[in-house]
């Protein structure tokens, strides 16, 4: 039986809730029209049932207020009750644009500063909720997946705290690390990644790509993202390759060492359209070099899909990048805070994870197994049937025509 057949006929664990965090604001409120767009058709059932109540809302949104002292101190204030719901917690930790006043001066909130909004809210809801599961789609702290020498491990403290104060799941989105989960192995832990959305995105971008391994191949930027390149290219049925970094271990710049050189690994490209697979735009400026040498290898064209497109030394070097025709496309999701300058890019390709999300949201409320949603194979390759049927097509948040 499907899961959507599951659902149908399953109660949910508790009533459902949403606080979404002023970081997540724009998400937040596509996800919660989804939930009660999805709901508003089976109401019916549910209606007179004792056991449910509040099944179908016009809104799931809590109201939840995160304030701030003159001084910078901060406390959560929940204005409704959340006795006995299940509890759903959406924050964007890496939401820069968010400010407040501290002894007169305006700071602009960090990923401290969210994190511990994160734990006042826990801490308002005090033990009431039925149940409590955050979702974080970008891994607080997660870059620093490993200790090398006398360093702080401060992803798998996090982790740690959030369940002892009590929270039952958490739900993040394409973990520079998912090992990191070993710090919690008795806890619910859900790692999901976006490639379904990066390939609707892609097609409907791109009207003439052909999907076959002598025209399109994956690439890995490094070897931390070579298992989502391997499976993306398995699931395409396309080649893979891989880009290493060669690294100057005898100085630290910024926290790291220094990348001398990007060496390819992989078969000839010439003629050939790329996608780069990758977890994260940081800075963006190994994704651009590895971009410039497939281009210099003869690549046809490039396209460049991440999950999070943070672009933290802003958008100057992509924009001149594309003017040296580097790359074609850069894909990345909503899942974290994207300001408007990026949109109007005319290299950018927004893939939305708001329906995705709600979908997660709806299943873990009534406790149905998750299988589909971890492995999307058989939903790309009916997107990618449908795509080489047809041209000039355009899909809609279900995939279909």
């Amino acid at each position: 039986m499907s899961n959507i057949k599951i659902i149908d006929n399953s109660i949910p664990v508790a009533p459902l809730t949403l606080i979404v965090h002023d970081s997540a604001k724009s998400l937040g409120k596509d996800i919660d029209r989804l939930l009660s767009n999805k709901r508003k058709n089976k109401r019916e059932q549910f209606v007179n049932n004792p056991v449910i109540e509040d099944y179908y809302k016009d809104s799931y949104l809590a109201d939840v207020r995160c304030a701030r002292f003159g001084t910078g101190e901060g406390k959560a204030v929940i204005n409704e009750s959340i006795r006995g719901k299940d509890v759903f917690i959406l924050i964007d930790i890496c939401n820069n644009s968010l400010t407040y006043k501290m002894n007169g001066f305006i700071n602009h909130m960090s990923p401290d500063d969210l994190y511990q909004d994160l734990k006042r809210i826990i801490g308002a809801i005090a033990g009431r909720a039925r149940r409590i599961n955050v979702i974080m789609p970008f891994l607080y702290e997660g870059r620093q997946h490993k200790r090398s020498s006398r360093e702080s491990l401060d992803c798998a403290f996090m982790l740690a705290e959030l369940y002892k104060m009590g929270i039952d799941n958490f739900i993040t989105f394409d973990a520079h690390d998912p090992r990191v989960a070993n710090s919690i192995p008795l806890c619910g832990f859900d790692n999901y990644t976006p490639p379904y959305q990066f390939i609707k995105a892609l097609l409907n971008a791109e009207q003439d790509l052909i999907i076959d391994k002598d025209h399109l191949v994956v690439i890995s930027p490094d070897e931390g993202a070579l298992d989502r390149s391997v499976y993306f290219a398995n699931v395409l049925g396309v080649n893979t390759g891989m880009f290493y970094k060669r690294r100057d271990y005898t100085k630290i710049v910024n926290g790291k060492n220094p990348i001398v050189a990007h060496e390819f690994l992989g078969d000839n490209i010439d003629g050939k359209d790329v996608i780069i697979m990758d977890d994260m735009i940081s800075s963006g400026e190994s994704m651009i070099d590895t971009a410039r040498q497939l281009k210099e290898m003869n690549a046809k064209r490039v396209f460049i899909c991440c999950t999070f497109g943070l672009f933290t030394n802003g958008l100057k070097a992509f924009d001149e990048a594309y003017e040296k025709c580097y790359f074609d496309k850069v894909v990345t999701t909503n899942l974290n805070y994207l300001p408007e300058e990026l949109k109007s890019r005319p290299y950018y390709v927004e893939a939305d994870m708001s329906k995705f999300l709600a979908d997660i949201i709806d299943f873990m409320n009534h406790d149905v197994s998750m299988s589909n949603v971890h492995t999307p194979a058989d939903k790309i390759h009916e997107v990618i049937n449908k795509y080489n049927k047809r041209q000039n097509f355009d899909f809609d948040s279900d995939g279909k025509k």
